[in-house]
């Protein structure tokens, strides 16, 4: 299938190997190491150029099917503070707040960016989920990537559309040890070894931002027999 949508251009195929994303405006890629202990971690700043950051970021706000999910604390259910959609390979099913949620297809442009992705880094993942943050109010609270369906040491790859939020890491053991990063429109930030065993990240809550952001989080999920 070859479309157009707002002058970004893909052509898709029906197998995950057939996919050519054509990215009109190629970008110096240049991976910046970030100094952490106990982890790895790796930020591209401009991973997209402005136009194509621009072109996919209302892309995905249009298509991907985003809502909101529903957690219980304490016996009571509360609204998660963003949206979200989980997509990836057929049987790459995630549990949470203990309801198993099966994956919606890898529809254009989610397709393309995925190999595109991988191709930078070298690596394959089967599954992805998108987080739309609406305004400053919506975050996510401190955690790690640490299930056990990720295996043993998660690579996980986190494209960041839109407007530029914070996002703050802290050792799980001392937490005084904490650092700070600004994830930018068009930005990859890769965090791959022991990270997720030692290390905890937020979103936090930014309430003089206004503005949406999309964060795509590739990783490698284990198949649901």
């Amino acid at each position: 299938m070859f479309c157009f949508f707002c002058n970004f251009a893909c052509f898709v195929k029906s197998t995950r190997k057939t996919v050519l994303p054509l990215f009109q405006h190629p970008q110096n890629r240049t991976p910046e190491t970030i100094e952490i202990e106990n982890g790895q971690v790796v930020l591209y700043k401009h991973f997209y150029s402005t136009e194509d950051a621009d072109k996919l970021f209302g892309a995905l706000m249009k298509l991907v099917p985003w809502q909101q999910e529903q957690i219980t604390l304490f016996g009571k259910t509360h609204p998660v503070p963003r949206l979200s959609s989980w997509h990836g390979d057929p049987k790459v099913s995630y549990v949470y707040s203990g309801i198993v949620h099966e994956p919606n297809p890898w529809t254009e442009p989610l397709a393309a960016i995925r190999l595109d992705v991988e191709k930078e880094l070298g690596e394959q993942f089967n599954s992805m989920l998108a987080n739309l943050y609406r305004d400053g109010n919506d975050r996510v609270g401190w955690h790690a990537d640490d299930e056990t369906n990720l295996g043993w040491n998660p690579f996980i790859a986190s494209l960041s559309f839109g407007v530029t939020r914070r996002f703050d890491l802290r050792h799980k053991k001392d937490k005084t040890k904490r650092l700070q990063l600004h994830l930018n429109h068009g930005s990859l930030l890769v965090m791959k070894g022991t990270l997720q065993h030692n290390w905890q990240h937020q979103i936090p809550v930014q309430k003089k931002i206004t503005e949406p952001r999309i964060n795509l989080t590739f990783r490698q999920t284990g198949i649901r027999e």
